[in-house]
């Protein structure tokens, strides 16, 4: 999947919680209908539910006859995300043997958005106080660092009984790098990995008793690392770029109780925010077996976009069962594909340098998947 089929679904999904947001104000609040009875049972319960309300929003009705509430709530959680989404770039073609090479007129065997990632999973962790007033803060962390695909790309035939001989394996790159395979059969292998690290602190404000308003300080890290080899006599990379993003900004959010029966709730979330991305890139390059380094940085706009679903169960007064949905959508990063671009090579024996063009940081990935986990009231 590509960034622009990537950043329509993002859009399209936010566009949606926003219109079952605004739906959600709108519905009659359960508790507030039964505060508001004449009868002497009505009044008892108004009086009850202030008295909660007076001691914080960690307060609730947990189904067993009595309040539970509470100034700290601890999560844990499990994170599970696919990653969708990378820079358009070919990194392998095929050039018949025998002929010239013209760069741009190979037939491409391998593309960057051919290594996808798929999922990965990491650690969840969060910590809300609950204040007096509706007032809350919260603060949480997650980080995936298993993402990471490879494939490698054979020639056309081997060649052999007389056989036509095998198509080259070729890599390009800006100036005048051209990297052959080393004999005609050999293969050539890309490898594509990523990490990602999201915190963020927030203060919570409950608007009305279904809705909460959210506004903080968050910071995501982003790390790429591409690779090309040859293998299996040259295990050291003859490409090798590496980037990082570092995302710091304010977002705006609110979440909603959608339903709430028994001891079962489910609530919907919605976040944006935009962000000063200091985005950087090292890449190696393999010219007559050395390797030679070049890096560039840059500060770039950057937006981040998500949306979330999260059914509870309560077992306990205290101890809850989550789980739920969650979609990321980020625009304004370099991706290590795109740097492949950014980068000129000069081969010339008596003057061989590699040198950075500057940093493509214009691209977008989209992450969407399942969040399990437990949550503790004390």
């Amino acid at each position: 999947m590509n960034s622009r089929r990537a950043s329509t679904a993002a859009i399209c999904a936010i566009l949606a919680c926003s219109t079952i947001s605004t739906a959600a104000l709108g519905q009659n609040d359960p508790a507030a209908q039964s505060a508001t009875a004449g009868n002497g049972e009505g009044s008892s319960s108004s009086s009850e539910m202030t008295a909660d309300q007076s001691q914080g929003a960690g307060c609730c009705d947990a189904g067993f006859g009595q309040s539970c509430c509470s100034r700290l709530s601890a999560s844990a959680a499990f994170i599970i995300l696919e990653r969708l989404g990378t820079v358009n770039q070919t990194l392998v073609s095929t050039y018949p043997p025998h002929s010239p090479i013209v760069v741009g007129t190979g037939t491409e065997r391998l593309n960057s958005e051919d290594l996808g990632q798929g999922f990965a999973a990491g650690p969840a962790v969060g910590l809300t106080y609950h204040g007096d007033g509706g007032c809350g803060l919260e603060f949480s962390y997650f980080q995936i660092d298993g993402w990471s695909s490879a494939k490698s790309v054979e020639p056309n035939s081997t060649g052999g009984g007389g056989g036509p001989p095998p198509n080259w394996l070729v890599f390009t790159a800006p100036g005048d790098f051209v990297q052959t395979a080393d004999y005609a059969d050999q293969a050539m292998a890309w490898r594509y990995a990523t990490r990602l690290h999201n915190a963020e602190l927030n203060v919570r404000w409950d608007l009305c008793p279904r809705v909460t308003v959210l506004a903080g300080f968050r910071w995501v890290n982003l790390w790429e690392d591409l690779q090309g080899t040859l293998p299996p006599e040259r295990a050291m990379p003859f490409w090798d770029t590496r980037t990082r993003n570092n995302l710091y900004g304010l977002q705006l959010g609110e979440d909603w109780k959608m339903l709430s029966w028994g001891r079962f709730s489910l609530a919907g979330l919605v976040k944006a925010g935009m962000f000063d991305n200091n985005a950087a890139e090292t890449t190696g390059v393999s010219i007559y077996r050395s390797v030679y380094w070049e890096s560039a940085a840059t500060n770039q706009l950057a937006f981040l976009g998500e949306i979330g679903l999260q059914a509870k169960y309560r077992l306990t007064q205290r101890l809850l069962l989550k789980a739920g949905y969650e979609a990321i959508w980020l625009q304004g990063l370099a991706l290590a594909p795109g740097q492949i671009q950014k980068t000129f090579c000069n081969g010339d024996p008596y003057d061989t340098y590699v040198k950075a063009l500057g940093v493509d940081s214009g691209s977008g990935v989209f992450y969407h998947g399942a969040t399990a986990g437990l949550e503790y009231s004390f």
